[in-house]
């Protein structure tokens, strides 16, 4: 065993390392998009066109989101108002 073993060696366990962390990372983006109801963004679509009827605002100053606590869940809706002028 030459010295060039243990560096190949290392190589080959930081790939596998490396691999099994991307496995769970793209494994945890999976469940956090199939816990995504379909209904957000056409409710997001409806909540705007509410909006829109009072304040001039564009899509991306409205953001909702969904959140679990335990047995509870939470939508959060988030509005950028402009200005009063």
């Amino acid at each position: 065993m030459g010295l060039l073993d243990l560096f190949r060696r290392n190589q080959k366990a930081s790939a596998s390392l490396a691999k099994e962390r991307l496995q769970i990372l793209v494994a945890h983006e999976r469940s956090a998009r199939d816990r995504t109801p379909s209904y957000l963004p056409r409710l997001k679509e409806d909540l705007l066109e509410v909006i829109r009827r009072y304040v001039d605002i564009s899509p991306d100053q409205v953001q909702v989101t969904l959140d679990s606590d335990g047995n509870q869940e939470f939508l959060e809706l988030n509005i950028a108002l402009p200005d009063r002028d």
